[in-house]
C-alpha cells in the first residue's frame, strides 16, 4: 500500500525528483572525493613538505566542499518542496473522498479516527518522503562508492569492511523489526485519544451538567496513558540504535587502527591513506546507519499508508449514477416513496419495511412515531444520505439513484435534528445553499424563521461572528438559523427533522404560520415529536417499529389510529401535568 500510494501521489513531480536525485549524486561523489584529496596533502604534501601542493590541494579541497554544500541545501530544498507538496496532494485527495462517503462510511471509521489518518498519518509518509529525498539516494551512493574509494586506498584492511557493515546491519535490523508492531499499536492508540479528546470538547456541557468531570479526566487518564506507554516501548527501542551504531563505529575505528598501524609500520600503507580509508570506513557505516533509520521509518510510513489506503480504497454506498437522468424544468416537485426498506449491513431486522407514500406540491407530510421508530432514517433516504436497501424514492417520479447528486441536492432544503452552524458569521452560514444571497432576502429569511430580532440585537447583525458548532448561540437560535439557512436556497422540496424541538410552542406557531406562504409550492415533509407542530399537516404518517401504521389527517387518525391517538394522549396529559 505504501508503494501504491507513493507511485500514485508522486507522479506530479517527476521534475523535482530528478533534480534531488542528480544533487545527491553529485554532492555525495564531492564528499566521497574529499578524504582523497586529504590523503594527498599527508602523504604527498606534509611528508614533502610542499607548502605549494597543500595550498593547492586545499583549495581544491574548498571548492569541492562548496559543491557538497551547495548542492546538499538544493536537494534538502527541493525535497522538502516535494515532501510538502505530496502531503498536501493526498490530504486533499483523503479530504474529497471522504465527502464522497454517505453516513454509513463516515459512522464505519468514525470521525476522530478520519481526522487521526487526514493528518498525523499523512505526517508520517510525508517524513518518509522527505528522508527518502534526503538519505535515501545518499545512502547507497556512499556506501558503494565508499567501498570503491577505501578498496583504492588499501586493499588489505578490506576484510573489516565485511566484519562490521554486516554486523551493524544486523543489530539496527532486529531492533527495528521488534517496533514494527509498537508503531501499528500507537496509530490505533492516537485514534482512542482523539476520539475520547473530542467527546469530550463536543459534550463538555452534558460533562458538567452531570458532574462528570472526575470521571472523563480518568478516562481520558487510561487512554493517554496507553498511548504512553506504547510510545515508550517504541521510545525504548528508538534509544537502543545510537549506542548501537556508537559501538559499532568506534570499535570499527580502532579496528582500523590498530590494524592499519601495522600495515603502515611494515610500509604497506602511507599514513595518510590509513586516514583516508577510515574515513572513508566511517562513510560507509553512516550510509548503512542511514539507510537503516530510513527502514526504521517505513514500518510506521507503512502502517500510516495502510490505514490512509484503507480510506481511499473505500466505496461510498451512495454511488452517483454513471448516466444521470435529465432534469425536468420546474420549481414544483413531487416527492414519492414507493415499498422503502432499509436495513444496516449486519442488522437482523430492518429499520424501515414497506414505506410508501407522496408529498405533491404545496402540501405539508408529517411523520411521528416513538423513539427508534426509523423517522430520522426515512428522513435520510431523501437526499440520499443514505441509500434504501428496497423500494424506490422518486422525484418527479424519477428514482433519486439515476439524478445527479449536485442536481438532488439543489433541489432540497435540509433542516437536521442536530443543526449544525459552521465558524464564520450569520450572513457566511446562511449563504451557505445561496452563495448569491442578498443581505434582504437574508433577512427575509431571518424574519420567517423568527430569527431576525435576535439577529438585529447583535452588534455586528449579519456580520455577528458564529463560533464552530454554533456554540455561542442557544439550541433555538440555532435552530432558527438552520431554518432560515434552508429557506435562502429556496428549494422545491424542505425536509424537516425535528427541527423546531428547541422553541416555545409561541414562536413555533408563528414560525409555521410564517413558512405557509413560502413552501406554498414546495413538498415539505415534518419529522417530529410534538403533535402541536403537525396537527394541521395535509398528511401524517405515524411510524411503529419501522412499519406505517397510521396515514391520514389529524382528527382522522384520532379515530383509526391507536398508537397515534396514544401520542396525542400523553403529550395532553404532559400538558396537563405541566
Amino acid at each position: 500500500m505504501l508503494i501504491r500510494l507513493l507511485r500514485d501521489h508522486l507522479r506530479p513531480y517527476p521534475k523535482p525528483l530528478a533534480a534531488v536525485v542528480l544533487l545527491q549524486f553529485v554532492g555525495t561523489m564531492a564528499s566521497l572525493y574529499l578524504p582523497s584529496l586529504n590523503a594527498d596533502i599527508i602523504d604527498k604534501g606534509v611528508a614533502r613538505g610542499d607548502t605549494d601542493y597543500i595550498v593547492r590541494t586545499g583549495g581544491w579541497m574548498l571548492l569541492v566542499s562548496l559543491v557538497q554544500i551547495v548542492c546538499s541545501i538544493a536537494a534538502v530544498y527541493l525535497g522538502a518542496r516535494t515532501a510538502m507538496g505530496f502531503g498536501r496532494d493526498v490530504r486533499a485527495a483523503i479530504f474529497q473522498h471522504v465527502n464522497r462517503f454517505s453516513a454509513r462510511e463516515v459512522a464505519r471509521f468514525g470521525a476522530p479516527s478520519l481526522i487521526t489518518r487526514n493528518t498525523n498519518d499523512v505526517q508520517q509518509v510525508q517524513m518518509l518522503v522527505l528522508m527518502s529525498c534526503t538519505m535515501l539516494v545518499a545512502a547507497p551512493i556512499m556506501s558503494v562508492g565508499g567501498v570503491v574509494m577505501a578498496l583504492r586506498e588499501d586493499v588489505g584492511l578490506s576484510w573489516l569492511m565485511l566484519v562490521c557493515v554486516p554486523v551493524l546491519a544486523a543489530a539496527l535490523a532486529s531492533v527495528i523489526r521488534r517496533m514494527v508492531p509498537g508503531f501499528r499499536l500507537m496509530q490505533t492508540r492516537i485514534d482512542t485519544v482523539n476520539r475520547v479528546l473530542r467527546e469530550q470538547i463536543t459534550g463538555i456541557r452534558v460533562v458538567r451538567a452531570f458532574v462528570r468531570e472526575p470521571y472523563e479526566t480518568r478516562r481520558f487518564g487510561v487512554a493517554n496513558a496507553d498511548l504512553t506507554a506504547t510510545a515508550l516501548r517504541v521510545g525504548r527501542l528508538l534509544a537502543l540504535i545510537f549506542p548501537v551504531v556508537m559501538l559499532v563505529l568506534n570499535v570499527s575505528s580502532v579496528a582500523v587502527l590498530w590494524f592499519g598501524a601495522q600495515r603502515v609500520d611494515s610500509g604497506a600503507i602511507q599514513i595518510g591513506a590509513l586516514t583516508a580509508f577510515l574515513q572513508y570506513l566511517m562513510q560507509i557505516l553512516m550510509a548503512v546507519m542511514m539507510a537503516t533509520f530510513m527502514l526504521m521509518m517505513v514500518p510506521r510510513a507503512a502502517v500510516c499508508a495502510e490505514r490512509i489506503g484503507e480510506v481511499l480504497d473505500t466505496d461510498t454506498s451512495v454511488v452517483p449514477p454513471a448516466a444521470p437522468a435529465a432534469r425536468v424544468p420546474t420549481t414544483r416537485a413531487e416527492l414519492e416513496l414507493r415499498g422503502v426498506r432499509f436495513q444496516y449491513p449486519g442488522a437482523a431486522e430492518p429499520v424501515l419495511r414497506d414505506i410508501s407514500f407522496r408529498v405533491t406540491p404545496g402540501t405539508t407530510t408529517a411523520v411521528i412515531g416513538s423513539t427508534g421508530a426509523g423517522k430520522t432514517t426515512l428522513l435520510s433516504l431523501i437526499p440520499r444520505l443514505v441509500d434504501v436497501t428496497a423500494g424506490a424514492v422518486l422525484v418527479d417520479g424519477v428514482d433519486v439513484r439515476e439524478l445527479a447528486p449536485d442536481e438532488l441536492w439543489r433541489r432540497i432544503g435540509l433542516v437536521p435534528q442536530r443543526p449544525y452552524l459552521f465558524t464564520g458569521t450569520v450572513a457566511s452560514n446562511l449563504r451557505y445553499g445561496n452563495p448569491d444571497a442578498t443581505d434582504d432576502e437574508l433577512w427575509a429569511a431571518l424574519e420567517i424563521a423568527q430569527a431576525a430580532d435576535f439577529v438585529a440585537q447583535m452588534p455586528e447583525g449579519l456580520e455577528a461572528p458564529i463560533a464552530q458548532g454554533g456554540t455561542n448561540v442557544s439550541g433555538g437560535q440555532r435552530q432558527r438559523l438552520a431554518i432560515a439557512r434552508a429557506l435562502v436556497r429556496k428549494p422545491e422540496i424542505y425536509l424537516f427533522d425535528d427541527s423546531f424541538s428547541a422553541l416555545d410552542l409561541g414562536t413555533d406557531a408563528r414560525l409555521r404560520a410564517a413558512l405557509r406562504p413560502v413552501t406554498a409550492d414546495a413538498a415539505v415533509v415534518i419529522v417530529a415529536q410534538r403533535v402541536s407542530t403537525i396537527v394541521d399537516a395535509d398528511q401524517i404518517i405515524v411510524l411503529e417499529d419501522g412499519g406505517v401504521v397510521g396515514v391520514g389527517r389529524h382528527g382522522e387518525l384520532l379515530e383509526s389510529c391507536p398508537t397515534y391517538a396514544e401520542i396525542v394522549a400523553s403529550q395532553q396529559t404532559a400538558e396537563v401535568t405541566a
